[in-house]
């Protein structure tokens, strides 16, 4: 009886690795098709934190961070958005820990990162996102997201 319970769970759980997986791989395939940093307006439109405040927020810059990580310019993802390059080996990793344990059932090495450094880091991305970049003055301009749109 035991054994029957987990057979289905197994299962919505690989098809919940192959939702994200898709979830990704469209996300990426998007972001290829519509490049981000062309003069094209994209079908998503303009980014409206930037339309309706004038400044960088939380995520400007984040597509073209994705876009330049697709084509392997870490200068240029580092410059369109650092903070949230700064997570994603961390959330790779995490991706690829949930990723075996569910289609292999092997255990990778959890992270063991204090909750001080999780906070020090959403305390980190805040300030970087909305004040740092924002700042019209180097070093900080060079993190300044351009306003593209045509």
């Amino acid at each position: 009886m035991r054994q029957s319970s987990v057979i289905p769970e197994r299962s919505a759980q690989r098809w919940a690795t192959v939702g994200v997986g898709a979830t990704f791989a469209a996300a990426a395939a998007f972001v290829l098709r519509f490049n981000p940093t062309d003069r094209v307006a994209d079908p998503t439109g303009v980014c409206m934190w930037h339309a309706m405040t004038g400044i960088n927020g939380p995520t400007c810059g984040g597509t073209r961070m994705f876009y330049y990580l697709l084509h392997g310019d870490l200068v240029q993802a580092a410059r369109h958005h650092l903070a949230a390059l700064i997570a994603v080996p961390f959330l790779a990793y995490l991706g690829l820990r949930w990723v075996v344990a569910v289609w292999f059932g092997r255990e990778l090495p959890a992270l063991r990162l204090s909750p001080r450094v999780y906070g020090a880091y959403v305390v980190a991305f805040l300030l970087y996102s909305t004040v740092l970049r924002n700042l019209p003055w180097s070093p900080f301009s060079w993190f300044d997201i351009p306003n593209l749109t045509p």
